[in-house]
Parts: C-alpha cells; structure tokens; sequence
C-alpha cells in the first residue's frame, strides 16, 4: 500500500494557477533572455549524457529539467506546463516538448537520484571505511565537479551564497568526522579487547 501511495504522489504534478501565466508575447520575451546552457549549444543530447554519466548518476534530461524547475518556481510550485512545452527553447540539447507528467517524472527521478547518492556517501563515511583524509578529498572532488556544472549551465551564485552552503556543509562534516573517528576507535578497541581475550586463554 505505501508503495502504490508514493508512486502515485509521484505521479501528481505541482501547477500554478492560470492566473500566473502571462500572456504569450511577455513569455517569450522571457525564454528569449533566459541564457543558461549555452554553453553546450550545438550539443547532442547523447553527447551531453556521456559527459554527465562519467561525472554524476543524473541523465542529461533530469539535469535540464531540475535546473529549469529551480529557475522557473512560483509560490505555488514548478511551473510544469511552460517548462514542457518550451523545453526545446529553454534547452539546446532537449529535442522536443514534454508533457507536464513527463517534467514531472523527471523531477522526481532527479530527488532520488540525489538521495540515493547521499545516502550513499554518509553510510560510507560512517561505517568507518574512508579515512578523515579520504572523505575531504571525495568532498573536495565533489564540491569541483557541482561547481564546473554550474559554470557550464551558466548559474552564478553570489559570493555569501557560496560560502553559507560551504559553511553547512563543513559543519555537517565535522560531525560527520567526529562519527566516524568514534566508530574506527570503538571498533580498534573492540579488536584489542578480543586478543588480549585470545591471549590470556592461550
């Protein structure tokens, strides 16, 4: 039953109300400014697949439309319609319109994807299998790769912006690092423990 449940909420889409659209003229003045992935302009979808998979888990399609979402959002949520139908316009590398649902799948896909990789990354900082030093350079690596897809996609953030989400995450490691510093010594200690108990039966 929650397996039907979160399918179906999966399938619902957020859509503002007609009123916050804008009539048609005053739309296209806005997808005609919108200048983000020009850089990959020319670019086939494929190619752009192969250059995100050797980097991240996301497809060239989740990409366009997570960005696309984050940059066209009102109150009351993504606006799922025009993004769809103008894709082609607002993405040089997406071929052809999508339907709401269609936006909307692969907005979803995107928020597992990202959930699933980092759930993936903190069990493996805390189950004690990375050093300190490893995990800093997998972070380093990552925070790299976020940023060089953001200068590709052409999304600035300001300079405060930046260094508050550095800062959380610095924070989040710290105590993520404090973890796992007490899982390796509970674990060391509890291997110590076990041959001196060796030892003194022998």
């Amino acid at each position: 039953m929650e397996e039907e449940y979160q399918n179906n909420a999966e399938q619902s889409f957020e859509e503002p109300p007609k009123l916050a659209y804008y009539n048609e003229a005053e739309r296209q003045e806005e997808i005609n400014k919108y200048q983000k992935f020009k850089k990959v302009d020319g670019a086939a979808y494929r190619k752009v697949n192969l250059f995100l998979r050797k980097r991240t888990y996301i497809t060239a399609r989740e990409w366009a439309i997570a960005r696309l979402c984050a940059d066209f959002k009102t109150p009351y949520g993504a606006e799922m319609t025009f993004i769809g139908q103008h894709l082609p316009e607002l993405c040089p590398f997406m071929e052809e319109p999508y339907s709401p649902q269609a936006v909307n799948q692969a907005r979803s896909s995107f928020k597992r994807k990202v959930k699933k990789s980092a759930a993936t990354f903190f069990y493996g900082a805390m189950c004690g299998f990375f050093t300190l030093d490893e995990l800093d350079d997998i972070l380093f690596e990552a925070n790299e790769v976020a940023k060089f897809f953001l200068e590709i996609e052409g999304t600035t953030l300001e300079i405060d912006d930046e260094i508050e989400i550095e800062d959380k995450i610095s924070e989040i490691m710290k105590k993520l690092g404090d973890s796992a510093n007490q899982m390796l010594n509970s674990r060391r200690n509890a291997a110590s423990d076990a041959e001196e108990d060796e030892d003194d039966e022998e």
